[in-house]
C-alpha cells in the first residue's frame, strides 16, 4: 500500500482519480474546499500553506501527487483565480512536498494540463510567462486583461512545461521524483457541464472532433494518471487524452507551444 495526495478530489477526475487508487489499494489524503481529509483553499498563499501543513501532519512520506484541483475558463469567472488555483495552487503542493515525496525513495506527480493547449489557438502567452517565473502579481495583472477561457489554457501549458523543464533536474528526477503531466480532452466533469451551459463558449464543447466520437470519461483520465504515477522511467511526459482531438488537429506538429521568454 502506497500513500498518494489528489487535490479536487471531491468531484470530477479529482474524485476518479481517488477512487481508482482506493480501488488498487492505496492510501489516498484527498484535498479540497469541502469533503476532503484536508480542507484548503489553493488560491490563496494561506491556503496552499495550510494544504501542505495538513497533509504533513497526516503522513510523512507521499508515493504519488496529483494536484487535480482547478477553475475552468469561462463566463463570469474570475481569470486572476484561474491563474491562482490552477498554476501557483498546484505547485505550491508539490514543492511543498518535495521532502516527502522525496521519502518515498520513488514518487510520481502528475500535473493536469489540457488539450486546450494545442486546441485553442490565441490563449494569453503573458500570463504563462509570468507563471514560469513564479511571478504571481504579473500573471494576475496579465490575466485580468484578458477572459478567462484565455486563461486557462495559459495556465495549463504552464503546468505542462514546469513539468518537463523542472522534471529533469537533479531535485526532482534526481531525487527520485517523476514529473508528468496528462493533457485531457472535453471530459464529462460537472466542470464541463457548467461550460457546457455558458451561453458564449458552450457550444465550442462538444464541437472539437474525436476519432472516437465521443467525450472523455472521468475514469479514463483516472486510468491514464495511475499509469504516469506507477512509470518509473517516464520524466516530463505530456499524455494527451482526448480521443485523438489533438492527432485529429495537428497530425504532425502540435501548435500552441511557440511561447518564448521563458526564463529557466
Amino acid at each position: 500500500m502506497k500513500t498518494y495526495v489528489v487535490s479536487g478530489a471531491a468531484s470530477g477526475i479529482g474524485a476518479a482519480t481517488a477512487g481508482l487508487l482506493r480501488e488498487q489499494g492505496h492510501r489516498v489524503i484527498t484535498v479540497d474546499l469541502r469533503d476532503a481529509d484536508v480542507t484548503a483553499d489553493l488560491g490563496t498563499p494561506e491556503g496552499r500553506a495550510a494544504a501542505v501543513a495538513g497533509v504533513r501532519a497526516l503522513t510523512d512520506v507521499v508515493h504519488g501527487l496529483v494536484p487535480a484541483a482547478g477553475i475552468a475558463g469561462q463566463t463570469g469567472v474570475d481569470s486572476q483565480l484561474v491563474v491562482s488555483v490552477n498554476y501557483f495552487g498546484a505547485i505550491a503542493l508539490v514543492t511543498g512536498l518535495h521532502a516527502e515525496l522525496t521519502a518515498a525513495n520513488g514518487a510520481g506527480v502528475v500535473l493536469l494540463a489540457s488539450n486546450s493547449i494545442t486546441g485553442m489557438p490565441g490563449w494569453n502567452a503573458p500570463v504563462a510567462q509570468a507563471c514560469l517565473r513564479d511571478d504571481e502579481a504579473t500573471a494576475r495583472a496579465e490575466a485580468a486583461k484578458v477572459e478567462s477561457v484565455m486563461v486557462y489554457p495559459s495556465t495549463k501549458a504552464a503546468l505542462a512545461w514546469w513539468a518537463r523543464r523542472e522534471g529533469v533536474k537533479p531535485e526532482w528526477a534526481g531525487a527520485g521524483i517523476r514529473l508528468n503531466s496528462v493533457a485531457p480532452g472535453a471530459t464529462e466533469t460537472p466542470m464541463v457541464e457548467r461550460m457546457r451551459a455558458d451561453p458564449v463558449f458552450g457550444p465550442a464543447i462538444d464541437a472539437y472532433p474525436t476519432a472516437t466520437g465521443r467525450t472523455t470519461r472521468p475514469d479514463e483520465i483516472a486510468s491514464a494518471v495511475a499509469f504516469l504515477l506507477a512509470a518509473e522511467n517516464i520524466v516530463g511526459a505530456v499524455l494527451f487524452v482526448d480521443g485523438g482531438t489533438d492527432a485529429m488537429l495537428h497530425p504532425i506538429s502540435p501548435q500552441g507551444w511557440e511561447v518564448t521568454d521563458i526564463e529557466p
